[in-house]
């Protein structure tokens, strides 16, 4: 019996994908749940599971647009592994799939070959990653069907690769970890994939999630009205207290203490006192949020993504910490899931790590709250009367001024400054 394929639905806001790869061969067994080919939305890359196990029939070609709910493949039950791509598996597969309706899409452009001697062409994932690492196709043995490279192979070149150099292989540290993930420029200067008009000017087309981007930008800007407050943090403190305990924090929970886990709660203890600026508005509603899904912006080769932290009123500094290194790591390798990306209430975002000074953020609707972080300056400032040395940084917090009062965002920011600037207060909630 076939079992068809179809594309699942993809959280909120998400009616198409995108077919960037195949996983697993035309005609090939597949087991339940294993992963058989990525899908491209405008919020992230998602692996599409098989429902059964059997032989695996492709309907659709690389790089076609899909609605949700299109088939994509089927899977013939019942189909033996032993079979492999004999005659009978490939009559059992024929005999399955022979009514099995095929979207129509466009047909994907034409990959000039890239193994030399070879008539095999690289996948658009595959060329990614080629490309990315600067590696050379020839050099890399393909376990494909006709020695075709898939990702696994270079993704196991590239393993192999580092083994190879142990003095790369650090830790990273969660405090840059929403830089680190930035492993690529949204925007390169030169793409192969451009065309150009010999005049200096290239033109291609934007990803499916750059254009969600920018929908949802110029969308916040229209339909909120939108204002920024702006104050200044004393990071002495904080400063003081990461070099006393860092390493006794990372020996016990197993993840080093960042600035972000200190402004993460802060931010909750803060949204917990101003509830609005945790709201948002539906029609002429007002819903309130009864707890904080946290959502912390990340800098990925493929654009923006804003992870989330749910319920971070439950977290302690240390599970802040942890959840913000998988999610940012997540980000980093296109391994989040769709809920993992939706369902927040206020967000974080750090132009810090960039080198920003300070900034406006803006919105991300339907929040109602944006804080953004900077960069620490060492900067003269009065102390008791005295001028003094210390480590500041300026904050910025967006606001729906619609929903949100002057007084409200103010004072918010005023009671984060407050929690980070002492952190006995931060831990005592006072």
């Amino acid at each position: 019996m076939a079992v068809d394929v179809a594309i699942p639905g993809m959280g909120e806001s998400v009616s198409e994908v995108v077919l960037i790869e195949w996983l697993k061969e035309d005609g090939e067994y597949v087991e339940r749940d294993e992963p058989i080919c990525v899908l491209e939305t405008d919020k992230a890359n998602v692996d599409l599971p098989a429902p059964c196990a059997g032989m695996l029939k492709h309907l659709q070609a690389l790089e076609a647009t899909l609605q949700v709910g299109a088939v994509i493949a089927q899977i013939a039950e019942g189909v033996a592994p032993a079979l492999g791509g004999g005659e009978e598996a490939g009559d059992a597969l024929a005999e399955s799939t022979e009514a099995a309706p095929v979207v129509e899409t466009a047909a994907a452009p034409a990959v000039e070959p890239t193994l030399e001697g070879k008539s095999d062409v690289l996948s658009p994932a595959v060329r990614r990653l080629v490309e990315e690492h600067g590696l050379d196709p020839a050099a890399i043995a393909g376990t494909g069907k006709d020695g075709r490279l898939t990702k696994k192979d270079v993704q196991a070149h590239l393993q192999q690769r580092a083994s190879a150099q142990p003095s790369a292989k650090e830790t990273p540290k969660a405090e840059p970890l929403v830089k680190e993930a930035a492993l690529e420029s949204p925007t390169k200067l030169v793409s192969e994939s451009a065309e150009s008009d010999g005049a200096g000017i290239r033109r291609e087309p934007m990803s499916r999630i750059r254009q969600r981007i920018a929908q949802h930008l110029v969308g916040a800007q229209h339909n909120a009205a939108m204002l920024t407050t702006f104050n200044e943090v004393d990071l002495s403190g904080v400063m003081q207290l990461r070099a006393k305990y860092k390493e006794r924090f990372a020996e016990v929970h197993g993840v080093s203490l960042g600035l972000m886990s200190f402004f993460s709660r802060a931010a909750v203890l803060a949204l917990g006192e101003y509830p609005a600026v945790n709201a948002q508005i539906e029609g002429t509603d007002i819903v309130y949020h009864d707890f904080v899904n946290l959502g912390i912006a990340v800098s990925t080769g493929r654009g923006l993504l804003v992870p989330i932290l749910r319920h971070a009123e439950r977290m302690s500094l240390a599970g802040i910490e942890g959840e913000i290194k998988r999610l940012a790591l997540g980000a980093r390798d296109n391994k989040l899931a769709m809920e993992e990306l939706s369902g927040g209430t206020f967000t974080i975002t750090n132009g810090g790590v960039f080198g920003s000074l300070l900034s406006t953020p803006i919105l991300n609707a339907p929040q109602s709250g944006i804080l953004g972080m900077h960069a620490i300056k060492d900067r003269p400032v009065a102390v008791d009367g005295q001028v003094v040395i210390r480590p500041m940084m300026y904050v910025a917090l967006s606001y729906d001024h619609r929903l949100v009062d002057g007084q409200q965002s103010v004072s918010f920011l005023v009671r984060l400054k407050e929690l980070v600037e002492d952190p006995t207060r931060l831990m005592l909630e006072v």
